[in-house]
């Protein structure tokens, strides 16, 4: 199961989307990333929002196969088999995303109603942030002592885990929010559309 789930996170969906309907891989424009941002930024909403889906449908399927096959085995367990697949994928030379979307699958599989927690907090960073790894990161931070109040030591203790992995990955987003350089959604406080949009 642990391979299954590890497979499945493989799949680069993102890369795999720009290749066959758009002509182009990711992994050669924006941040260079194939995961869900790098699509929303290069390929555009559409798009980003398919690749979105099928990369938390990862952890998704992934956490429950457990129940699937009726096993007593803890679905955080093959969630991070998926995890590690979606960052280092055998289908695309082990070069992936940073896997914040496949883990929020997988604890949609896991606890759906501190899913929703984790979804509205992050959405509310974002709406003042403007970014999505600040809001990524942040929301981690936030996230990882909360678990506490589930009392499921298996879920913190993986949180935590995937925290400090999750920001190590976001390692050159760090440094472009230090200079001001990270790209901004065109949404959410603070915003204002281009004039020259808006003229039609």
């Amino acid at each position: 199961m642990f391979i299954t789930a590890y497979l499945l996170g493989s799949i680069p969906s993102g890369v795999w989307l720009g290749k066959k309907l758009y002509k182009k891989d990711i992994r050669n424009y924006g941040s260079g990333n194939s995961g869900t941002t790098n699509t929303f930024r290069v390929l555009g909403v559409k798009a980003g929002i398919l690749v979105l889906l099928a990369d938390v449908l990862k952890g998704t399927l992934a956490a429950s196969l457990p129940y699937l096959v009726h096993s007593d085995l803890n679905p955080m367990v093959l969630g991070l088999g998926a995890i590690l697949g979606h960052t280092f994928p055998i289908f695309a030379e082990f070069k992936g995303g940073k896997a914040v979307a496949t883990s929020a699958g997988v604890l949609l599989a896991y606890n759906p109603t501190f899913f929703i927690f984790c979804v509205v907090l992050f959405l509310v960073i974002l709406f003042f942030s403007r970014m999505v790894s600040f809001s990524s990161m942040l929301a981690l931070l936030i996230i990882t002592p909360s678990t506490l109040l589930t009392n499921d030591w298996i879920l913190t203790t993986i949180a935590a885990v995937l925290t400090v992995f999750i920001i190590y990955r976001h390692k050159d987003n760090i440094k472009r929010i230090r200079n001001g350089t990270e790209s901004k959604v065109p949404f959410g406080f603070g915003y204002k559309k281009d004039s020259s949009q808006t003229k039609k």
